[in-house]
């Protein structure tokens, strides 16, 4: 690791851990049903909560015109207090957003001006730039699926917006990876390809996270390790949606019986990495990657059956979330010794 580049590592790391707090305050918004609280997107004026009560009296009033009060809480004794929790949870979300783009754009300028950056680097920053503005992008077109007539976001956009976050995350730290092993590793192909087929099916699993996220479908089948009534496919699976196909992306009973199973993939997959690297010689690194990879996804499952029999308490529901993301550092890192 190059002396010069210890300040662009630290920045980078940084991103980081700016991003896992935005998925975490994220997984918080979706969980305390807060995100369809501020009906309305603006980049300057948004960016502090309303300041007096006549604001938030105009605010609150605003709000009532959206689905999610005239159809869920108008029936609910829904008070202005009430408004202002869920309301700092979405702001909060949008905060963390605005101080993610101004901790990446300013530094990057400041690097660039100092010449800091090599033309590899700054290309992969600028992709980072790209991808952290639509992400921002996808937020609200999340958001806007509730605003309509549905009071509930699309699964398929918050699936969308949450993926594409954790793909960041993942990009922004193979890039900081890149500054601080820049010398390549041995690079063993049958491990190397086993870990790209993983983290694909990672992403596949993070995906139906989101699916499941959207559609409530945590609250069904509090089972396991079968579901309702005994059996390992339940009977619902196939008959809410009218083709098997929509059952699997759009039906509660289908997408949860997705993501359970490949559960059971995701573990077979990191394991079959873990038993596969003792047939080789691999560096400390490899081994301790692929080692926290085998702890966190045992974590991580033991999370997720917990989190199905409780039918998603709010901290269980964040804790596995949160895990998913720790899963995923682990996998990037372990890919990325495996590949250079």
């Amino acid at each position: 690791m190059k002396k010069e580049n210890n300040y662009v590592i630290i920045w980078l790391l940084s991103g980081c851990l700016l991003l896992f707090m935005m998925v975490v305050v994220g997984g918080i918004t979706r969980l305390t049903n807060s995100g369809l609280s501020m009906t309305d997107w603006h980049l300057v004026t948004d960016t502090f909560p309303p300041l007096t009560e006549e604001k938030w009296s105009q605010a609150f009033e605003e709000y009532k015109k959206f689905p999610e009060y005239q159809k869920i809480n108008i029936h609910n004794n829904f008070t202005l207090s009430d408004y202002k929790f869920i309301y700092f949870w979405e702001w909060f979300h949008r905060f963390i957003g605005r101080i993610i783009g101004l901790a990446f754009i300013v530094p990057f300028v400041y690097f660039l001006f100092k010449k800091r950056l090599s033309t590899e680097t700054i290309k992969k920053c600028v992709v980072l730039l790209f991808m952290g503005g639509f992400q921002g992008f996808l937020g609200w077109f999340m958001v806007r699926s509730g605003l309509i007539d549905n009071p509930d976001v699309s699964h398929f956009r918050l699936a969308l917006h949450l993926t594409f976050a954790f793909i960041t995350f993942a990009y922004t730290l193979w890039v900081a990876l890149d500054l601080i092993y820049p010398n390549k590793a041995t690079v063993i192909l049958p491990l190397r390809k086993l870990a790209r087929v993983t983290f694909i099916v990672l992403i596949l699993q993070i995906i139906y996270g989101g699916f499941v996220a959207g559609l409530n479908a945590g609250l069904i089948h509090n089972h396991w390790p079968l579901m309702s009534d005994g059996q390992f496919i339940h009977d619902s699976v196939f008959i809410e949606k009218s083709t098997l196909f929509l059952n699997l992306i759009e039906g509660k009973s289908g997408v949860q019986f997705v993501h359970r199973t490949m559960a059971y993939v995701v573990v077979g997959l990191i394991l079959a990495l873990y038993f596969t690297s003792k047939k080789h010689t691999l560096s400390s690194l490899q081994k301790k990657g692929i080692n926290i990879l085998v702890l966190i996804v045992f974590l991580q499952f033991t999370l997720g059956v917990f989190t199905l029999l409780y039918s998603v308490p709010l901290w269980l529901g964040l804790l596995h979330q949160v895990m998913a993301f720790f899963l995923l550092t682990a996998m990037t890192f372990t890919l990325h010794r495996l590949s250079k």
